[in-house]
């Protein structure tokens, strides 16, 4: 496994910073995660007042989704016809022409800029619920040329995607392609003192990059998410560029 980390793309984890953010709720739209600063991108509708809101989680969803709206449909509007991912109903569309993705997000998520990070999408009232994309540059041409879907997934999850204090547990890893373009997704569980995050990852190898793309949620409301997660990875996809 140290010959695996050494030869591939993963071995330097300062390249996935934060890629759990912490279980605690922020009302507003600039935070901070152990010295890392991010905020709503810009060019975003300005904050929400938080003092108008309801304090009921359901009504200020609601709020929240109602101001971002203007601000989620340019991300939709940036589709090329190069993709084939179509938004769907309760989804908003992200596409990324330059570095070549494009995957889907659940209404209502803000964007916020993380270090470190090319996406970053979550829920402002569960912070646990975001979706994120990181890309490595790397040499290698397909994502098999790395290891298997376990031993990848293992290596990605002790070492880059939860800190080393949690306890992590990989549950499934997978390989599937799509338009003869090999990905592999897994799902897997991180353990810390006060919450537990369960989690999908996407990954795969193009265009001079290693991309993963990672969602997950509480485990409390794993249950309730797992439908739309499971939308999240199964929409990711890149195309060369």
């Amino acid at each position: 496994m140290a010959s695996l980390l050494r030869n591939s793309p993963l071995g330097n984890t300062t390249l996935f910073p934060n890629s759990f953010p912490q279980a605690q709720k922020h009302d507003s739209y600039t935070c901070c995660r152990r010295g890392i600063s991010f905020a709503v991108r810009a060019g975003h509708s300005p904050p929400i007042s938080t003092t108008s809101l309801p304090q009921d989680g359901s009504g200020r969803r609601q709020v929240l989704a109602a101001g971002v709206f203007a601000s989620c449909v340019s991300v939709t509007n940036k589709k090329s016809v190069s993709f084939a991912a179509e938004t769907k109903k309760g989804y908003l569309l992200v596409t990324d022409n330059k570095d070549g993705y494009s995957f889907l997000y659940p209404f209502g998520w803000q964007e916020v800029v993380i270090e470190g990070q090319d996406k970053v999408f979550k829920d402002v009232i569960e912070p646990l619920e975001s979706v994120s994309v990181n890309l490595v540059p790397t040499g290698k041409q397909d994502i098999r040329e790395v290891g298997s879907a376990q031993e990848i997934a293992e290596t990605l999850i002790r070492k880059v995607l939860a800190p080393p204090t949690q306890k992590t547990k990989l549950i499934e890893a997978k390989e599937h392609d799509i338009d003869g373009k090999a990905y592999y997704t897994f799902e897997f569980i991180a353990q810390a003192p006060n919450y537990t995050r369960h989690a999908l990852s996407a990954i795969t190898i193009g265009n001079g990059k290693f991309y993963t793309l990672t969602t997950g949620a509480n485990e409390r409301r794993w249950e309730k998410m797992k439908d739309k997660l499971h939308t999240v990875i199964d929409s990711f996809k890149i195309v060369n560029v």
